[in-house]
């Protein structure tokens, strides 16, 4: 079975050191020998990690395109172009296409959905998410007997490993991302992980297999104003804080969410650390199910690709193309506005008489009901934190409360909101 890769980075690199060291099993799975025909790459040139035959690298993507005898063609060049173009090139020529490129599967997943079905080839991209975690994989095959009810998954290590830092080692963020761009767990411009868009592009994906509802419209924070002074609190109030990605179904709503989240110390996914990623799943009959391991780096994820390799090859051999199991459940998403949970709040203040009560006034005017307050007496130039933990509460009384609460005199500013959930 002849196949094409294109892009020769650290996933691609990965995907041909498993293809050699593990040639054996992969052929006893699949009935047939995989052959890596063509590469796609930029710099034939370029000194890499993996030794290929001669003839195999490619500068011209015709190359693999007009080659009937490829089957198989393995996007990893990610991004949006030319990644999709060259995907749907590859569909119209009739080879089957495998993709890890999470945002192009987000962001253009229906064209890309809707031509591989049109000329009749599989799209697998169980690699896009979660790197070597077999969710994609769980959700359409082993779960199909279920309706999922709820995802709350930690799918970014970049952000898991900075806030483990800061929990650990009483790190600023600065620091902790440093050390994580050190390491090569960050890139150098972090943006997508740090403000929560790779998360997001995951939580889309997944919220297409499992609920039949992807959106573009998913609420996003990221995690840059979590301070050292919000991790000293969530501890002592018996809490951590993680980067997840939500997703809930809630009578015909459904809610879509990636933000930082304050969890109990014995929450399934308080102790998913460093740049491990969990997902914990809900189904209507199994009940909770939790998904962990490497969300990222060459080996786990080209572990992924090879898997829809050989699942693609199986089903050509059994003749049987299955396009689609996606169940469309016909959710609405729920405007963030309208979610509910409960909120840890910090607000620099005044020090002096009245405050509290006045705040406390403003939230209850707006149906915020406050189950705990904690003020310290570190205080520096004359104010101090105040920190509120309320009860359940809709977004939008938060913040209306919050505004009110921001034009007071008193107020120096409020430093931090953060979800809890249970």
């Amino acid at each position: 079975m002849n196949i094409a890769i294109l892009g020769m980075g650290n996933i691609g690199q990965g995907v041909v050191k498993i293809l050699l060291e593990n040639k054996n099993e992969i052929t006893k799975r699949c009935g047939e020998e995989i052959v890596l025909k063509k590469v796609l790459v930029k710099n034939l040139n370029k000194k890499r990690d993996v030794q290929l035959e001669d003839g195999v690298l490619t500068d011209n993507f015709n190359d693999i395109l007009q080659d009937d005898s490829i089957k198989i063609v393995i996007e990893l060049i990610g991004g949006l172009e030319p990644a999709k173009a060259y995907m749907l090139k590859s569909m119209k020529a009739k080879k089957h296409v495998v993709t890890a490129n999470k945002m192009a599967v987000a962001e253009e997943g229906d064209d890309i959905f809707n031509e591989s079905e049109a000329c009749n080839v599989l799209f697998h991209y169980e690699a896009s998410v979660c790197g070597g975690i077999p969710i994609i994989n769980g959700i359409n095959t082993s779960l199909t007997a279920n309706k999922i009810k709820s995802i709350f998954g930690i799918i970014n290590g970049t952000t898991n490993y900075i806030l483990t830092k800061m929990t650990d080692e009483e790190c600023s963020f600065e620091n902790a991302l440093k050390e994580a761009q050190d390491l090569g767990f960050a890139e150098a411009d972090p943006t997508s992980d740090v403000e929560g868009y790779d998360a997001m592009y995951k939580l889309n994906i997944l919220s297409r297999i499992a609920f039949g509802t992807p959106s573009k419209d998913i609420y996003r924070e990221g995690i840059t104003k979590i301070k050292p002074i919000d991790i000293k609190y969530a501890k002592e109030l018996g809490y951590i804080i993680k980067m997840l990605a939500i997703a809930r179904e809630q009578d015909g709503n459904l809610e879509l969410r990636v933000h930082p989240t304050m969890i109990p110390f014995n929450h399934p996914l308080a102790n998913v650390n460093d740049s491990f990623n969990a997902i914990l799943l809900n189904g209507n009959a199994v009940g909770d199910l939790m998904f962990y391991g490497r969300g990222a780096g060459d080996l786990p994820t080209g572990s992924a690709v090879i898997s829809d390799i050989i699942s693609i090859v199986n089903n050509m051999n059994s003749k049987l193309i299955n396009q689609n199991t996606i169940v469309d459940r016909n959710l609405s998403l729920k405007d963030i506005d309208d979610v509910e949970c409960e909120y840890y709040i910090r607000i620099m203040v005044k020090d002096q008489y009245g405050v509290l009560a006045n705040i406390c006034t403003i939230f209850a005017k707006n149906k915020v009901s406050i189950l705990s307050v904690i003020q310290k007496a570190d205080r520096k130039d004359n104010n101090v934190n105040l920190v509120f933990i309320t009860h359940r509460a809709k977004e939008s009384s938060i913040r209306k409360s919050l505004m009110e609460i921001e034009e007071s005199d008193e107020i120096n500013s409020v430093r931090n909101v953060i979800r809890i959930e249970k």
